[in-house]
């Protein structure tokens, strides 16, 4: 029967650290993207022509202040899955340590 072990503890465990960090910062700003936070301007992808053509300025970046925001929580779940994907192999590699050979 094949394996689905492909990576050590360490790794695993590694992946563990940085999918949690991933998930807490990524929904922080996916958070603070949708509550549009001047803060965070200088991330928002707009030229001066979504501002000039517009009739209603606001509306447009703040349309874009939301995609960003959609996109943070999609990386998010993406580093859920992949702390999913670690926990499997921490597990795989406890299992494996106590079968016999």
């Amino acid at each position: 029967m094949p394996s689905l072990l492909f990576c050590g503890p360490k790794l695993a465990a590694c992946g563990i650290v940085l999918s949690i960090w991933g998930v807490i910062m990524l929904s922080m700003l996916g958070i603070f993207f949708s509550a549009k936070s001047a803060v965070l301007i200088e991330d928002v992808p707009f030229t001066e022509e979504d501002i000039r053509d517009d009739k209603n300025p606001p509306q447009n970046i703040y349309g874009l202040y939301n995609q960003v925001g959609i996109n943070c929580f999609i990386a998010a779940a993406i580093y859920v899955g992949v702390g999913a994907v670690s926990l499997c192999q921490v597990r795989l590699n406890k299992r494996q340590e106590y079968m016999v050979t």
